[in-house]
C-alpha cells in the first residue's frame, strides 16, 4: 500500500522516515501548495502505482539538510592550524612565532577563520571564543 503524506508544513523527521522506510509508493505534499484537484489526484495515482510524488519544496529542505556541511571544514588547512593555536590559547604573536610567519599573515587568517564560520558581525562577544567553542564542538 502506497503512502501519500499532507502537510502543512515540511517535517524532515517524517519525509526522512518515509524514504528510508518504504521505497516505493511513497509522497509527500504541502496542502497550500497543491494547486488543483487534478495535480492531487496525480500524486495519488503514481503513490498508489508504486511511485513517487514529492512537492519541491519538500525536496530543497531535505537536500538542504544533508548538504549542510560543518562550517569548520570550509577553512584551509593553514586556518585550521591557526584556529587549533588559539584554541590551545595562544595570541596571535605567539602563533606567528610558531608557525614560522609575521603576525599580520595570523591576523588575516584570524579574520578569515571569523568570515567562514560567520562571525564577522557579532557584537557584544568574543569572536575569538566563539570560534574556539565552535573548532571544540566539531
Amino acid at each position: 500500500m502506497g503512502v501519500l503524506v499532507l502537510s502543512q508544513y515540511v517535517e524532515k523527521r517524517y519525509a526522512v522516515d518515509l524514504l528510508t522506510g518504504q521505497p516505493e509508493g511513497v509522497g509527500y505534499l504541502l496542502k497550500d501548495r497543491v494547486a488543483q484537484v487534478g495535480e492531487f489526484l496525480d500524486a495519488l495515482v503514481r503513490v498508489g502505482g508504486g511511485g513517487a510524488a514529492f512537492d519541491p519544496e519538500v525536496v530543497r529542505q531535505l537536500l538542504a539538510r544533508t548538504t549542510h556541511t560543518d562550517p569548520i571544514s570550509r577553512l584551509t588547512e593553514r586556518e585550521r592550524t591557526v584556529l587549533d593555536h588559539m584554541a590551545q590559547g595562544h595570541t596571535n604573536a605567539t602563533i606567528a612565532e610558531q608557525l614560522h610567519v609575521s603576525q599580520s599573515a595570523v591576523e588575516k587568517h584570524v579574520n578569515a577563520i571569523f568570515d567562514k564560520l560567520d562571525l564577522s558581525h557579532i557584537t557584544g562577544y568574543s569572536r575569538r571564543v566563539l570560534a574556539v567553542l565552535r573548532y571544540l564542538g566539531s
